[in-house]
């Protein structure tokens, strides 16, 4: 697949991605790159955050992948149940990156209103990425949601939340996930055409 005919969608969870996290800096690196914009970083509602996701999708003149962390990867599951086929047939797959268990004992009160997290199977090919010491989502409850979504799943040891303050502020390693998602989009598209 070649990156220039994909638009690679970063979607960053609570609190946004810092210029200092990976996502901002696989923005930078990444051809054709941009990032859905959500208007509260601090307080996100699920609606609202799950509308803004399809907007940035829907305005893409080019097939998407992708690219979330944390609360983004619940976003895409809640968008994934009320998307039309129109726009869920513009994403090609997804990079889930430590997603944000939102129904955990002491989940921050302001992630609840994601809860219950989807338990569809996605309708792209997914690719989920989770640690064994995330205290956002045990590796277990990784290994469901992956199973849920229909995800390919890795667990990573000791790499926390995999963002800038477990140290992932480039995250270059994570690049050939991104690489083993096209390659399974790749050979998916060969399947069909």
């Amino acid at each position: 697949m070649r990156s220039e005919s994909i638009r690679y969608l970063i979607v960053p969870g609570w609190q946004g991605s810092p210029e200092t996290h990976w996502q901002s800096h696989w923005q930078r690196s990444l051809p054709n790159s941009a990032r859905v914009e959500q208007s509260d970083w601090l307080n996100p509602r699920r609606e609202q955050w799950v509308a803004e996701l399809d907007r940035s999708i829907a305005m893409s003149a080019q097939p998407v992948i992708l690219v979330a962390h944390s609360l983004g990867c619940i976003t895409v599951a809640h968008w994934v149940e009320h998307a039309s086929v129109d726009t869920l047939q513009r994403v090609r797959g997804a990079l889930l990156v430590a997603p944000a268990d939102v129904q955990r004992t002491g989940c921050p009160d302001a992630l609840r209103n994601f809860a219950p997290i989807p338990r569809q199977v996605l309708p792209f090919p997914s690719l989920l990425i989770g640690s064994d010491n995330d205290a956002a989502a045990t590796a277990d409850r990784a290994i469901e949601l992956g199973l849920d979504w229909g995800s390919d799943t890795v667990i990573l040891g000791g790499a926390g939340h995999i963002n800038t303050q477990s140290g992932h502020t480039r995250w270059e390693q994570g690049f050939a996930y991104l690489y083993r998602l096209q390659h399974h989009i790749a050979q998916q598209a060969r399947k069909t055409a």
